[in-house]
């Protein structure tokens, strides 16, 4: 999801294809080629990351198994923080 106005990126990554720490089974058949996919999906993520950073974007990500509504109000929190932009005292 991308929240144009105020440059947030969001992507729910899931636990097999990201490579979660806390479910990612490495697969029994054909496993060299499923598990070079995980870390090319990974790289990938990274690259996507630094891009976006680079160009002033707040990039989100939750695995699957997050609760959605924890990754809602965290997602809407920074939405609206961002939106409002800094203020002054």
């Amino acid at each position: 999801m991308v929240f144009r106005p105020a440059k947030v990126a969001v992507f729910i990554d899931g636990c097999y294809w990201h490579g979660c720490p806390e479910h990612y089974v490495p697969p029994k058949t054909n496993s060299g080629y499923w598990s070079e996919k995980v870390v090319r999906n990974v790289e990938r993520d990274r690259d996507t990351d630094q891009k976006l950073t680079k160009a002033g974007w707040l990039v989100l990500r939750f695995w699957e198994h997050e609760p959605s509504n924890a990754c809602a109000d965290k997602i809407a929190a920074t939405v609206i923080s961002r939106r409002e932009g800094p203020r002054e005292i």
